[in-house]
């Protein structure tokens, strides 16, 4: 009871505080790759009087299709939009640019919103709703000052990391971030000059921690080289030298490095006798075709109302983001030092209930190692949930040896290489000052 009490009191205030301010504090939580939010408060903004009467022209032209944009893009935090689009686009890149991506996404955003928190309380600038009783407020209460607006603070991120990373999207992320501004406007909740400088703001840092990590990813090419002995995986690598990223919590990739993988010959003979059902095939195809883990996340923050709090949803956000990258890092390590077989080609009489066997080594498995992390993870943020979230650890791993594209090793190795990366950063995140 005293833990499941541990639990709910925070979420508690989180709702409760819905009508007081929202962590006004959070402008001095540690940052992950800038100096802090403070050295990137904006200067004071103009006087909003001057602003308020485009504000009351924007909202007397709201038709259906402006509301659906303004209820659009206030759904979830407002980084919500931004973040799985990145994830997409992530895992549809088979270069090690990928995973820099998808880590900058969570923690320029948490960053960002860091300094925009700092700013924020430093000014307490009314929201338009609040500076004149002409202007309607179309939007549950934001609970926070207006300047800068945070949701073109997470547009001005996600629009340049994007655009950074995937060029060809520049001219769309760039639509998409205006509809962002124009909407907050339009709502009631912000200035002009909020939205313009907070998607500055976001630009800004997100340009920072691109010059940050730009050695992050490392430019040598494979020599094409692998190990000369029965049981290397044959084929041509995906992304054989991201076991060499420079990782973010972890001292190397290889910190936690495994001890080489066993003879698989009795793992072959179980693999073979496994007889698939119904239940195993659906977990092996729910965990081989579905973001899991993301989408869980971003299911949980709903629940708990964290979607409230910007702050602290960014914050969940930038450290699972970092777990992943240094945990598929650590895998990528492991997997190009030990290019452990697959099951279809230890016997090439055998039939993988998946049928497409990933291009890359087996050893460790890479789901069964974010599946680990990400399990431990989540039970830091939400103790009284703790069984499930290990459970589904287990589900996860196991839908690989399921799908018949993993050995049981490959998995079990997996799984405490991925809880020791997560256990990692869960030490390092405590002292960040957020309190929790």
């Amino acid at each position: 009871m005293i833990h499941y009490i541990k639990l709910i009191l925070p979420c508690f205030f989180i709702i409760t505080n819905a009508s007081a301010q929202i962590e006004p504090e959070a402008g001095t939580w540690k940052t992950w790759f800038i100096s802090s939010g403070k050295d990137y408060r904006l200067a004071q903004p103009p006087s909003y009087k001057e602003e308020i009467a485009e504000v009351i022209s924007q909202q007397s032209k709201i038709d259906s299709a402006g509301l659906e944009q303004i209820q659009y893009w206030n759904a979830g935090t407002p980084g919500y939009r931004w973040l799985p689009m990145m994830y997409k686009l992530w895992m549809s890149d088979t270069s090690s640019y990928g995973t820099l991506a998808n880590l900058l996404i969570g923690t320029a955003t948490y960053d960002a919103m860091i300094a925009a928190w700092d700013t924020k309380y430093a000014y307490n600038r009314p929201r338009p709703f609040e500076a004149d009783s002409r202007i309607k407020n179309y939007l549950p209460n934001p609970n926070s000052p207006s300047y800068p607006c945070e949701h073109s603070v997470a547009a001005g991120v996600g629009a340049t990391l994007i655009a950074h990373f995937f060029p060809s999207m520049k001219d769309s992320v760039s639509r998409m971030a205006q509809r962002v501004m124009t909407s907050r406007i339009a709502a009631g909740a912000a200035f002009p000059s909020d939205t313009r400088d907070g998607f500055e703001l976001g630009k800004r840092i997100a340009e920072e921690e691109i010059k940050k990590t730009i050695h992050f990813i490392p430019t040598q090419r494979w020599d094409g080289l692998r190990p000369d002995f029965p049981g290397v995986w044959k084929g041509e690598p995906m992304a054989p030298m991201a076991g060499h990223n420079k990782t973010v919590v972890l001292n190397s990739s290889n910190q936690f490095r495994p001890g080489p993988p066993p003879d698989f010959a009795k793992e072959m003979e179980e693999l073979k006798n496994h007889k698939p059902n119904f239940r195993t095939i659906a977990n092996a195809f729910l965990f081989g075709s579905q973001s899991y883990w993301e989408d869980l996340l971003h299911k949980k923050i709903f629940e708990y109302n964290i979607h409230l709090n910007p702050p602290r949803a960014a914050r969940m956000y930038a450290i699972t983001y970092v777990t992943v990258y240094d945990a598929f890092a650590a895998c990528w390590d492991a997997k190009y030092t030990y290019w452990g077989t697959r099951p279809d080609q230890y016997d090439t009489t055998f039939t993988p209930v998946l049928i497409h066997t990933p291009p890359f080594p087996g050893y460790p498995s890479g789901h069964a190692v974010i599946s680990g992390a990400l399990g431990e993870l989540y039970s830091s943020f939400f103790p009284a949930e703790s069984v499930f979230f290990r459970k589904r650890a287990k589900d996860g791993a196991e839908s690989r040896f399921q799908g018949g594209i993993h050995f049981r090793s490959d998995n079990e190795v997996g799984l405490e290489l991925g809880r020791k990366v997560a256990w990692t950063v869960i030490e390092r995140v405590k002292e960040d000052g957020s309190h929790q």
